[in-house]
């Protein structure tokens, strides 16, 4: 067998593993040692990467980003900024017909503006959220479908996780991605609007209405998010003009939602060591992945599979956006099985130095940062895809009443507007590309 096949046969060894319920940071870590000793013939180099890829992992300077956003959502649920973005939104859209669904969906957004992290977002906010949905009339489906697509809103609004993640393997500026990302995230949260107010109209018997709420009281609820605005501009708008690092700004980040929650009066000794653990914890397990990724994909290279696949590609001819439209029919698979994290870890190494030899029309760096944006929307549309999309179980096991054949029904909604915006943005990298031109 030669070192080619060995790689490729490691992919279906390792989504095994997955299946069998190993965790994916140990599946692929034994996945690489095995593979690496089978290439070589020896444990040795196997052996010897322990010692240097350990550290190698663990000490790059820019994942420290990571402990900090994670650290930023956790303080921001406690100090109830989550609570405050919902109530400004409900105040202002809750008297309309899906008003307060679509509240969900602005509070959603805002909260991934100081969270990164789609699951996190889902189920802070679905235990803000859920609660008020189900209170003002709207169906299970209806209610949980809403709260699971807006949680994918926590990585498409930057600041984003799998996006440092994502800059880190490609080597591409962080700053520059999240520029990237600002107008698909905001028409992310326009077109789930629409699928909301779509939706009530064909099932008029799924959502109810609030009180209208007078101007007085829509400005009092609106004061309430200026903390989070603050925080949002301050972080990326100072990333943005160069004042501070990324990992700088998640710092300040971190910082200002500790203020804010300490002036809430929320954030005791005992809240704090909750939300230090709950990061640590976080992080252990980002990590750990991230360790399992740098084994597993370094065998790959040492197979040669990358470069393989490249010039298999080359050869055959196809043509680029056919390429392109596999590798996202791909990852639309994967992500019903797998985290957006391990996705991204997993598959960029393999699939990045593919598109590297299309022709899209576009320099290097644009065609990295809107390959990175078509693949950070489209794993996150797995999250949602019945039947084995994270966030649906996340939601549903806050709402064990509702059956999850009816929160498989409403999100189908959402999941059919996922793919048409991403048609929309793979068809016109302009939509990604102008703001940083």
């Amino acid at each position: 067998m030669s070192t080619v096949e060995i790689g490729l046969w490691s992919i279906p060894v390792l989504l095994l593993m997955i299946f069998l319920r190993a965790p994916i940071g140990l599946a692929m870590l034994i996945c690489g040692l095995g593979g690496s000793w089978l290439v070589t013939g020896s444990p040795g180099m196997a052996l010897s990467r322990l010692k240097t890829e350990v550290f190698g992992a663990y000490s790059n300077y820019s994942l420290s980003i990571v402990p900090m956003f994670l650290l930023m959502g956790y303080l921001a649920g406690i100090g109830g900024m989550s609570r405050s973005l919902f109530k400004a939104a409900e105040a202002f859209l809750g008297h309309r017909k899906g008003g307060t669904a679509m509240a969900a969906i602005g509070a959603c957004a805002g909260f991934g503006a100081i969270c990164g992290s789609s699951l996190a977002t889902a189920a802070t906010m679905g235990q803000v959220a859920l609660p008020e949905l189900r209170r003002a009339g709207y169906s299970g489906g209806l209610s949980t479908a809403t709260l699971a697509a807006g949680g994918t809103l926590g990585v498409l609004i930057p600041p984003s996780i799998v996006l440092v993640i994502y800059a880190s393997l490609t080597e591409q500026n962080i700053a520059k991605l999240f520029l990237a990302a600002f107008v698909p995230g905001v028409l992310a949260a326009i077109t789930y609007g629409l699928v909301i107010a779509f939706y009530v109209r064909v099932h008029p018997g799924s959502a109810g209405t609030a009180p209208r709420l007078p101007w007085s009281a829509r400005m009092r609820a609106l004061a309430e998010v200026w903390p989070t605005a603050l925080i949002f501009l301050a972080v990326v708008g100072g990333i943005y003009v160069g004042v501070f690092t990324p990992t700088e700004g998640a710092a300040v980040g971190a910082l200002g939602t500790g203020l804010v929650a300490l002036g809430s009066g929320k954030l005791g000794w005992g809240a704090a060591r909750e939300a230090v653990v709950a990061t640590a914890a976080s992080t252990a397990m980002i990590f750990f992945i991230v360790l399992g990724a740098g084994f597993f994909n370094g065998f790959l290279a040492l197979a040669r599979v990358p470069q393989t696949l490249s010039a298999f590609v080359v050869e055959q001819g196809y043509g680029p956006w056919l390429v392109l439209a596999i590798i996202l029919l791909v990852y639309l698979v994967l992500g019903c099985v797998m985290d957006s994290l391990s996705m991204i870890l997993l598959t960029v190494p393999i699939f990045y130095p593919v598109m590297t030899t299309l022709d899209f029309g576009l320099t290097t760096e644009e065609m990295a940062i809107w390959f990175g944006i078509l693949v950070l929307i489209i794993v996150e549309v797995g999250l949602i895809t019945p039947p084995v999309g994270l966030n649906l179980f996340i939601i549903n096991a806050m709402d064990p009443e509702t059956p999850i054949g009816q929160t498989y029904r409403a999100v189908t909604w959402f999941v059919v507007s996922d793919i048409l915006r991403v048609i929309l943005l793979a068809a016109f990298p302009a939509i990604s590309l102008f703001l940083i031109a």
